[in-house]
């Protein structure tokens, strides 16, 4: 019993023996392993001098290229309509007809009325004013003869009454039958230059009144007749049609809208201070539930909504399939400006701050992190640009860096080449 209990006894201290060894040995693993995760390991990347672009980034809402609310000019009941919904139209395709027999009876009696006119004008000047103007030089001819005659009788009475073979009284009614002779002749040129001056042009010119407001009365009621026929005045699909035939069209009312989605224009409110490196020309890219499409800037407005304090910005991009739809929210991607020698970092070396500022981590030729205070300028995807803070060659922590203090010592990875 005793030889049992002291072999028991000799068992527990051979045991605690052992335990105590190996807590001491797993001990001086621990510090040493502690020694070992001071120095961080960390995935690094060179600062390089490269390309990048400028890209200016905003929501957009996707607008037609062009859009027209057909509205009629008159007022009357739709006789037909030749489109519905979601038909293509060309410029000037006439889509609807309102009920014009009215306006058809209004033009034939303004026809007739211009016609009347202008035959009665024809008539005039080419019978009456001729006839009048004849009568006339005929009175000219008539009374230079009669003139010519005096003239004769007072010259020979004038011989006579000189060689004393004829009174004087003779010779004087003589004087004054070719005083008044000359004086008729007179009269009859001067009323034949009126008619051929003043007179003549201005019965025409009335005349001509007559029948020009005879015609514009009848361009009139063809232009009413007209505006029956509703014709699209631009090439799109029909988008509205919110009439049915026979129902009323008033004038000023949309009869329907034509949208021209061949082309897409995404109008995107933009940043002051980024649409300042916007022009019109730049290429960009419309983002879309339907799909991207390429296209240009075409408006950069002069002015600044004054509230939104942003500049509107239009991109304008081909439609095929017209597969985008006005009313779309979409994202422009605007490539405003390509930089040059620019000192570029990937952006997974950002960190920030607790001061708020954007920092990295640099590691020097002994493994030592040091912090370095960023100023940062444009940013690509992956890429950032760096005016400041750090330099082409300097390696930069990529992986690793969150947590990690200024002038800690680390452990660099670097990828394996491959063989």
């Amino acid at each position: 019993m005793i030889s049992t209990r002291h072999q028991n006894l000799a068992a527990s201290a051979a045991i605690a023996c052992l335990a105590l060894s190996l807590a001491g040995c797993g001990g001086a693993k621990d510090s040493s392993d502690s020694a070992e995760n001071t120095i961080a390991p960390v995935q690094v990347a060179k600062a390089e001098r490269g390309s990048i672009r400028r890209i200016v980034t905003a929501g957009a809402i996707l607008y037609p290229l062009n859009q027209a609310n057909v509205m009629p000019k008159v007022s009357a009941p739709v006789s037909e309509f030749r489109v519905s919904r979601g038909d293509h139209v060309k410029k000037g395709e006439l889509v609807a007809v309102l009920e014009n027999g009215d306006l058809r009876a209004a033009a034939l009696e303004s026809k007739a009325a211009y016609e009347q006119a202008l035959a009665s004008a024809h008539g005039t000047t080419g019978a009456a004013i001729p006839e009048e103007l004849n009568k006339s030089k005929q009175d000219v001819r008539a009374t230079k003869e009669t003139a010519d005659a005096a003239r004769k009788v007072y010259e020979s009475r004038q011989d006579l009454y000189k060689q004393g073979a004829l009174a004087r009284k003779l010779v004087d009614d003589a004087a004054v039958a070719y005083a008044q002779a000359r004086s008729q002749y007179d009269i009859a040129q001067k009323h034949l230059a009126a008619l051929l001056s003043v007179g003549q042009q201005e019965q025409i010119k009335g005349l001509q009144a007559q029948v020009n407001t005879a015609k514009a009365h009848y361009q009139g009621s063809e232009a009413q007749l007209s505006y029956s026929e509703i014709r699209s005045p631009i090439s799109g699909v029909v988008t509205d049609r919110p009439l049915y035939p026979g129902e009323m069209a008033n004038a000023g009312s949309p009869l329907m809208t034509i949208m021209d989605v061949s082309s897409i224009v995404a109008r995107a409110n933009v940043a002051v201070d980024q649409a300042a490196y916007v022009k019109v020309g730049d290429a960009a890219t419309i983002t879309t539930p339907a799909g991207d499409a390429q296209g240009r800037v075409t408006v950069v407005s002069p002015a600044v909504d004054p509230n939104t304090t942003t500049v509107e910005i239009w991109v304008q991009a081909v439609n095929p399939n017209e597969k985008m739809k006005p009313g779309v929210s979409a994202r422009v991607s605007i490539l405003a400006e390509t930089i040059n020698d620019a000192v570029l970092i990937p952006a997974a070396a950002i960190l920030p701050s607790p001061e708020g500022d954007k920092i990295a981590m640099a590691v020097d030729s002994n493994s030592v992190a040091h912090e370095h205070k960023l100023q940062l300028g444009v940013q690509d995807g992956g890429k950032v640009q760096v005016l400041s803070g750090v330099k082409p060659g300097d390696e930069v922590v990529t992986v690793g860096g969150v947590g990690l203090e200024d002038k800690a010592k680390v452990q660099v990875q670097r990828e394996k080449a491959a063989k």
